[in-house]
């Protein structure tokens, strides 16, 4: 079982590997930005993550200019992260190795896959939480499937908009908990 997080919580301490062999803490951002979107995905048997993590790159700028970092993690292996890399176009970090105790700290959906042709391991459904400067979810999006993720233009406006001090824009989401 997995316990959901909810808009507001403390985004939980999760240690993982990235490509270029360094240890990163999810949602700690990185180069003098305040904010990090960390954004889980299936892993390299995944088309539509594929697809997305391309997508992702190309709004990279847009993150940027919200003062968001962003990063992509999965539960694959280090060659499995590899194979992927070599399908997709990215300039920003990736990383792997999310582990099962992980994926459930993080209240992701984690599927069983369908063969050994599909992957090895059990893996994230998709996840997106966005960290402010606290180290609190600003923003919280996952998904049962691969069809259903945030569109990335919208999100990247969305971001910058709450990040803009005239809007004064708070944590949304927060009552029902």
């Amino acid at each position: 079982m997995s316990v959901k997080l909810n808009a507001g919580d403390a985004f939980p301490s999760i240690e993982v590997t990235d490509s270029e062999g360094n240890q990163v803490t999810l949602g700690q951002p990185r180069d003098g930005f305040t904010w990090q979107a960390v954004f889980v995905y299936r892993g390299r048997h995944c088309p539509l993550c594929t697809r997305y993590l391309n997508q992702l790159a190309e709004y990279k700028e847009q993150f940027a200019q919200a003062g968001v970092d962003i990063i992509a993690v999965s539960a694959d292996s280090e060659a499995q992260m590899r194979q992927q890399l070599t399908q997709v176009s990215v300039n920003f970090p990736v990383a792997y190795g999310l582990t099962e105790a992980q994926m459930k700290a993080l209240g992701v959906y984690i599927s069983i896959p369908r063969s050994e042709q599909e992957t090895d391991h059990n893996f994230a459904e998709p996840g997106l939480f966005v960290v402010n400067e606290q180290g609190n979810l600003h923003v919280v999006d996952i998904s049962n499937n691969p069809f259903v993720r945030p569109e990335l233009g919208a999100l990247a406006n969305g971001l910058n908009w709450i990040r803009d001090p005239n809007n004064n824009y708070p944590i949304r989401g927060t009552f029902a908990y």
